[in-house]
């Protein structure tokens, strides 16, 4: 498809339409809210920035070209004097005080705001059921799940509720949920895109990543929120990617795909059916493919849970009703925290904190958490050799299609083992974007640490290929 943005803002320097009538349009589309998507409806401000654009086209004044684009934001990001509940319990009634600076950088290019979207509370689930304003449901059948945990996002893309939206990847919450919903899905590399402002689930491995309909689009937003930020120590500046710099495939000689990803048991049969044939393509473009070792997902997932429950265990631990969030008061200040907690932290987010603490505890961390580093040194020295060797990794985004909404909350271990294809390439702070083509949820491109133009590179390239 190609760029929405690019058409967008011609249609609107043509006079076409108006930026106004465009918001209403999309406002009046997510209002119904029939895939759960939406937490809370951006109407005022929405309107507001679009008479503002308006106004200066009627002028005769250019735009910029993300300016009047309107754009949804996952509801675990601060935007100034909005409801950021992160789905929860906890922090249903928390008005954000401050904007993050990847949604300020956004603005600050004239994109306007139009929905917080629903998504698994604080980021914890695969599939945003683990949400209080119901499950969000997949854009093509509504019976499956759409995925997590930016279920909201990736589904109001597919819908055209939203022209882009940003997500948030932790281990796989961007890609996996673009690869549910048919759309592209970005997880830049670590520290390309600043952090702040974004609730922290584990904040090693938390990016701040666009969903869209092109590759294009995903680069036009990508561009528009990279670069260093004295808020986030992470960060470091990167040079604008250029859409004639992504037009070709030069640069790209080998692809390479772990063997026991296809290889393993889990994987659905069509879904690697799929997989070997789009290998077969690229094939037969000229474009040598190997196949290469890695660990077994079953180490990647235990490797990621291991260090994302120690982490969130530890971010959240400042959430006890005190300075923010819905407070219960008790007989005393201690079981005043622990009745904030219990009742306010869902199902999924109590297991998650218990088993970080757990992992974190004496006489656990040295067994259980320093082995997870030390396994987190080897992913990521396994990834710089294999990358002496290949341009880019493909694989599957997932190894199975989407389950029916309920399913994965009875059954959480399945739930975590969805994430197998994801988490590695978290664990190594690498650029990897979903794509709709190749198998049923997508493939995934991933390359080496800062190589974010090769990724959109090989995306332009499968485009016509598969």
């Amino acid at each position: 498809m190609a760029s929405q943005i690019r058409k967008i803002h011609q249609q609107l320097m043509d006079k076409e339409i108006t930026c106004t009538q465009l918001v209403q349009d999309k406002l009046k589309a997510l209002k119904p809210n029939t895939h759960n998507t939406v937490n809370a409806l951006l109407d005022d401000v929405a309107l507001e920035l679009a008479a503002k654009v308006d106004a200066k086209i009627k002028n005769g004044d250019s735009i910029g070209l993300l300016e009047g684009i309107p754009f949804g934001i996952k509801d675990v990001y601060m935007l100034q004097g909005t409801y950021t509940t992160a789905s929860s319990d906890l922090l249903k009634h928390y008005k954000s005080a401050y904007t993050a600076t990847a949604i300020q950088k956004l603005l600050d290019a004239g994109a306007i705001p139009l929905v917080k979207e629903n998504c698994d509370s604080f980021g914890h689930g695969s599939s945003s059921e683990n949400t209080i304003f119901g499950a969000v449901k997949n854009a093509t059948n509504p019976n499956l799940v759409g995925g997590g945990s930016s279920g909201g996002s990736a589904v109001n893309v597919a819908l055209d509720y939203t022209v882009f939206s940003i997500g948030g990847d932790t281990g796989g919450s961007i890609r996996q949920p673009a690869g549910y919903n048919s759309v592209y899905g970005l997880k830049p590399t670590y520290g390309r895109v600043s952090r702040y402002g974004l609730m922290a689930y584990a904040s090693s491995t938390d990016c701040v990543g666009p969903i869209a309909k092109s590759v294009e689009d995903v680069c036009i937003v990508l561009n528009a929120m990279s670069g260093k930020d004295v808020k986030d120590q992470t960060t470091y500046a990167s040079k604008e990617i250029l859409e004639t710099d992504i037009a070709t495939t030069d640069g790209i000689k080998t692809v390479g795909y772990f063997k026991n990803f296809i290889e393993s048991e889990a994987i659905h049969p069509d879904i690697k059916s799929s997989f070997l044939a789009a290998i077969e393509k690229i094939k037969a473009k000229g474009i040598a493919v190997k196949a290469l070792d890695f660990f077994d997902a079953n180490t990647l997932v235990s490797t990621y849970y291991t260090l994302a429950m120690a982490e969130t265990a530890s971010n959240l631990s400042r959430l006890d009703g005190t300075n923010y969030g819905n407070r219960i008061e008790a007989e005393n200040l201690k079981e005043t925290y622990a009745v904030t907690r219990s009742k306010n932290f869902s199902e999924e987010t109590k297991r998650r904190i218990v088993g970080g603490n757990q992992v974190l505890s004496q006489g656990f961390s040295d067994e259980i958490y320093l082995k997870g580093l030390k396994l987190r040194d080897q992913i990521s020295e396994n990834f710089e050799n294999d990358f002496k060797e290949v341009d880019i990794i493909l694989s599957p985004v997932t190894p199975n299609t989407p389950p029916k909404i309920g399913d994965s909350l009875k059954d959480p271990m399945a739930m975590y083992l969805s994430d197998a294809y994801t988490v590695g390439f978290s664990l190594g702070e690498l650029p990897t974007l979903t794509v709709p083509q190749g198998t049923a949820t997508g493939l995934q491109i991933t390359a080496a640490k800062h190589n974010d133009e090769l990724v959109l590179k090989f995306a332009n390239f499968l485009k016509d290929t598969i």
